[in-house]
């Protein structure tokens, strides 16, 4: 599907739902903890002469910092898929595919997210399908496939005599 600048606009946009809600949470919490007790950090260290200043409660607050962005990588899974192809991003790294390459969605009970497998028997995680997610993974799943059949040819059958 095309914009009006002429721009190609995915048909499905899918991502994690209940990791995204969790993620953000947990960053929140971490990130105030450590800002808590970064902002603490007053007196002596211990039973030595050193005392706490104000670069270890920047440190500390910092380390809260970093540990949240740390835990929002993983809200970062995402699928887009439109006629031409489909575009996974991972954690880290991600693919982008045509449908030709691709010879199944797959999904399978037991299995934590779905997968593409390619017809060089590779799979491509997704994971912003998820068996978390339930009923939105699936109907994901549906939208993936219905758009793959609809780019992929019919095979050819042989003429019966």
């Amino acid at each position: 599907m095309a914009d009006s600048v002429g721009v190609s606009t995915p048909d499905v946009v899918l991502r994690p739902r209940r990791v995204r809600i969790v993620c953000w949470v947990l960053a929140a919490a971490v990130f105030v903890v450590f800002t808590l007790v970064g902002t603490g950090l007053s007196g002596s260290t211990g039973d030595g002469g050193g005392t706490f200043q104000r670069g270890d409660q920047v440190a500390m607050i910092g380390l809260g910092v970093l540990f949240a962005l740390g835990i929002l990588l993983f809200t970062r899974p995402r699928v887009e898929a439109d006629a031409a192809g489909i575009r996974v991003r991972n954690l880290v790294g991600g693919y982008e595919l045509s449908w030709d390459l691709v010879r199944a969605v797959r999904f399978n009970r037991g299995t934590p997210w779905a997968s593409l497998e390619l017809h060089d028997e590779d799979l491509v995680p997704m994971l912003a399908l998820q068996a978390a997610d339930k009923q939105y993974a699936v109907n994901g799943v549906r939208a993936l496939r219905a758009l793959h059949a609809a780019a992929t040819p019919a095979p050819a059958t042989p003429d019966q005599p």
